[in-house]
C-alpha cells in the first residue's frame, strides 16, 4: 500500500504546475525527496500536494526549486501550510 501511495505522490509532483519545460522523470528525480519531507501528509489529494510544495517552496532542495515557478513577492510566507512550523 505504502508503495502506491509513493507511487501517486510522485506522479503528484510530476503533474504540479512547472516552470520549466522538464520531463517528468526530471520532475521526480528533482522533488521526489521534498514531497516526502513536506507534503506526504497530504496523499492522495494532488491539489493539496501541489500547494504544499509550493507553500513551502522556501525550503525545497534547489533542484526542486526549479521546478516550480518562483513566487511572487505577493504570496503569502511558506508557514501557511501549516502552523507546527513544517
Amino acid at each position: 500500500m505504502k508503495l502506491k501511495s509513493l507511487a501517486f505522490l510522485v506522479a503528484c509532483v510530476a503533474a504540479a504546475n512547472v516552470g520549466t519545460a522538464a520531463t517528468r522523470d526530471e520532475q521526480t528525480r528533482a522533488c521526489k525527496h521534498d514531497a516526502i519531507k513536506f507534503c506526504a501528509i497530504h496523499i492522495p489529494n494532488r491539489q493539496k500536494i501541489e500547494a504544499c510544495m509550493k507553500a513551502h517552496y522556501d525550503k525545497l532542495s534547489p533542484q526542486c526549486q526549479a521546478m516550480f515557478d518562483a513566487p511572487d513577492d505577493d504570496d503569502p510566507p511558506s508557514n501557511q501550510a501549516g502552523s507546527d512550523g513544517s
